[in-house]
């Protein structure tokens, strides 16, 4: 394993979490945020499953002071 976590980040809109998911997969955050934004217009799972996804991910422990 390569010690790579799944965390929220500081480059947040809302919570961080699709711009974690981003930084995990080193990809832009923007097009996480569309994809996201499609699960979302495309029945509202992507409402449920961020505000999970919120909750459960831990912050950044370099961001936090």
């Amino acid at each position: 394993m390569n010690g790579k976590r799944l965390y929220k980040s500081s480059n947040k809109k809302i919570c961080g979490v699709c711009a974690g998911i981003a930084e995990y997969f080193d990809i832009d955050p923007n097009i996480v945020r569309l994809i996201w934004a499609a699960f979302t217009l495309a029945g509202g799972s992507g409402i449920i499953i961020y505000i999970i996804a919120a909750l459960v991910m831990d912050d950044d422990p370099i961001d936090v002071v």
